[in-house]
């Protein structure tokens, strides 16, 4: 075998090893991608949730204090 035959069959495994690579690369990012695509709809869905949850229990609270506040009017 030639020195240049050797040559070029190494720099065609080189190549093909980098076309490998870049397939992973683009497999891995497309993963990443999607999965960094369902946590932001995760947390979407996870605010739309609280926010009401948020709201209803300052008015809970808001009314507790508000009892408490006049209850206390009896107790002097």
């Amino acid at each position: 075998m030639k020195p240049d035959d050797r040559t070029e069959q190494l720099l065609n495994e080189i190549l093909e090893t980098q076309r490998a690579h870049l397939e992973e690369y683009k497999r891995v990012t497309a993963e990443s991608l999607r999965l960094q695509r369902q946590a932001v709809e995760a947390q979407a869905r996870y605010i739309r949730l609280l926010r009401p949850t948020l709201i209803v229990g300052a008015v809970v609270i808001a009314g507790l204090i508000a009892y408490v506040l006049w209850l206390s009017r009896f107790i002097r």
